[in-house]
């Protein structure tokens, strides 16, 4: 099978519409030709600094003109995130991502204290992320020299979606940003949020963006939006399963090579339901009792989900020669 960026919105509606038993086995079998059905990458997110963004995202509990139980913390100090870190580690979590509330980054003392947070999770042998906002092309080759594997920025919904949701920055943006991220040769973690008001048309949209990059991005997280008191996106209803794994399994059509990952919305579903979204391609969890802000299953569920579905966790640097002090080296 050819990976494809050239993918049209009528291909992948197409796609998207398939009557959901079809789907899952077409998902399920591009995804066992590119993947262990059986393997599973798990990642663990950390709010580094909580709360008081400028932004106006409609879905985030986060931003500064809300009303919403979240406490603002300034950025952790580097030794308190290395402890977490390490404890993600010994917990079975191979990739360590760290989340700021900022808008874009900055280059002050704050900066260069999440340079030396990505050099200590790196050291410890982990594929280290970070989600910080807006980032030039200068800040991502610091980040990449200070060893970060992956940098998260989502594009959230379609282009023509977004403004409903977010005033305070642009489409284009997102995909500045992208673009830098990927100049500096870090992997890139892209995906979005439904539930938010959206059209399946808008949900195709994001897809086809994404589908239809230079290069796909390495890791696409499908999220399900978790409403949140005092956010505009309060009252939305729920999204169904089904409405998850179709987004899941054209995710894992379109873009084969992708690990797509079951990311916030997973606290609402049973064991019965994730095991649904792995077999239409979902190959990537959060874990941790929390995704910044929002609650997510306690880590012994998740272990005992692995144990009844015989899943096991992605080692870290699978895709990627590992960091030179990690190599063996040839006696």
């Amino acid at each position: 099978m050819i990976i494809r960026n050239d993918w049209t919105r009528e291909e992948i509606t197409e796609i998207y519409n398939t009557p959901v038993m079809d789907l899952v086995y077409r998902a399920a079998t591009v995804h066992r030709a590119y993947h262990d059905p059986n393997e599973v990458q798990v990642c663990t997110l950390l709010s580094v600094k909580t709360g008081g963004c400028p932004e106006d995202c409609a879905y985030c509990p986060q931003a500064a003109r809300y009303h919403t139980d979240v406490k603002v913390h300034k950025l952790m100090e580097v030794d308190e995130v290395l402890d977490s870190a390490k404890a993600a580690k010994d917990n079975g979590s191979t990739r360590f991502c760290m989340g700021a509330a900022w808008r874009e980054v900055r280059d002050n003392k704050d900066f260069d204290k999440v340079l030396e947070m990505v050099k200590g999770v790196n050291g410890m042998g982990m594929e280290v992320c970070c989600t910080l906002g807006m980032l030039s092309e200068e800040q991502a080759e610091k980040l990449k020299d200070a060893g970060l594997y992956a940098y998260n920025h989502n594009l959230d919904t379609s282009e023509e979606h977004y403004e409903e949701v977010i005033s305070t920055r642009t489409y284009d943006d997102r995909l500045d940003t992208l673009n830098n991220v990927r100049k500096a040769k870090i992997s890139v973690c892209s995906g979005g949020i439904i539930g938010m008001g959206e059209s399946h048309n808008d949900r195709v949209g994001m897809l086809h963006t994404l589908a239809t990059l230079e290069e796909h991005p390495e890791s696409v997280p499908v999220n399900a939006l978790v409403p949140v008191e005092g956010t505009p996106l309060e009252d939305q209803p729920r999204v169904s399963i089904w409405e998850m794994i179709r987004m899941i399994a054209t995710a894992r059509i379109i873009m084969p090579n992708a690990m797509v990952r079951l990311s916030a919305g997973r606290v609402r579903m049973n064991i019965e339901e994730q095991a649904l979204c792995f077999l239409a391609g979902a190959n990537s969890i959060f874990a941790g009792d929390k995704l910044l802000t929002t609650p997510n299953p306690e880590e012994d569920m998740d272990k005992q989900m692995f144990q009844t579905l015989n899943l096991k966790p992605r080692a870290s640097f699978k895709d990627n020669e590992a960091p030179v002090e990690f190599q063996t080296i040839p006696q």
